[in-house]
């Protein structure tokens, strides 16, 4: 016999519910999944019937206590990304140990791809770095600049890997958003790290997150990657982007940093489409294996 729609609602949260009571909602990763479940298969169907035959009173209750379980598992949530907060401001950590804790708390990792390179570990990630409610989304954008979107936590954590980031090294993110990146790598490598970005306020937000985590050593300029002073880049040993701009800012960026490259050995390292516009660079090489996907860091080397 086929179930009505109150009757599939009704099963679906009391699943949700059990795992929930049962302790397997015990770690960040399971209860992110928890959510994800309530939101779609639950509150979201739930604003559809109300939108299309509005809610008999089970249906109310059954939205109250979906409501009270969500709040309760977002809740458990922050209470963990807390008490991470405090133990990293604080110096507990080595970039490594961080690093395993990350693992512990968000858990494996997932299949970026379907998610548009988003998983588990950018919900603890947004988390950690909350310094309040985000800057408004600029007015339009000047042609060929990508509206803003965060870099994946596990690209950055491909960057430290593959471009084998290090103490000695200077890092800028180009296009530098919110700070997440910067932020990332100075916590995971102790480099130096350091962002250009044109939103002013994105800025003013990224320096908040950072001293509320006691990051040391980065520093987040306003300024236009595309026509910053030179001193702006100076120094830097690595340059990454995910794909602020393409067409002719980013040609401009790519001559700024061919000069750079003429003073001392460079890496750039690029996720999106930008990729395919840095790889026909003639005065770079790949360095290490080539990326394949979409959401992979592609790492290039100057030659001279």
């Amino acid at each position: 016999m086929r179930l009505s729609t109150s009757q599939q609602l009704q099963r679906a949260f009391a699943a949700i519910e059990a795992r929930a009571s049962s302790g397997s909602n015990a770690t960040f990763a399971a209860r992110a999944a928890a959510l994800e479940r309530l939101d779609v298969h639950v509150l979201d169907r739930l604003r559809h019937v109300e939108e299309v035959a509005g809610l008999p009173a089970p249906l109310q209750a059954l939205r109250a206590r979906a409501v009270a379980l969500r709040e309760g598992l977002e809740a458990s949530s922050e209470r963990v990304a807390r008490r991470l907060r405090r133990r990293i401001a604080s110096g507990r950590y080595s970039p490594a140990g961080l690093r395993r804790a990350f693992h512990r708390t968000a858990g494996a990792v997932e299949d970026p791809a379907s998610r548009g390179g988003y998983d588990t570990l950018d919900l603890l990630v947004g988390r950690l770095l909350d310094a309040g409610i985000p800057p408004e989304e600029p007015g339009a954008r000047a042609p060929e600049r990508i509206d803003y979107q965060p870099t994946p936590a596990r690209a950055v954590l491909s960057l430290i890997d593959r471009a084998h980031l290090g103490p000695d090294d200077v890092v800028y993110d180009l296009g530098s958003g919110l700070g997440q990146v910067v932020i990332l790598v100075a916590l995971l490598t102790r480099a130096r790290a350091a962002g250009i970005e044109l939103e002013r306020a994105y800025c003013e937000y990224a320096r908040r997150s950072a001293r509320a985590l006691n990051v040391p050593d980065v520093e987040f300029v306003q300024a236009d990657a595309a026509n910053a002073h030179d001193a702006s880049l100076a120094s830097g040993t690595v340059y990454f982007m995910y794909t602020p701009f393409r067409g002719a800012p980013l040609r401009k960026v790519m001559e700024r940093l061919r000069v750079e490259a003429a003073e001392r050995p460079i890496r750039i390292c690029t996720v999106g489409p930008c990729t395919a516009d840095v790889a026909s660079a003639t005065w770079l090489a790949p360095a290490g294996p080539r990326q394949h996907g979409e959401h992979e860091v592609a790492v290039f080397r100057s030659v001279a």
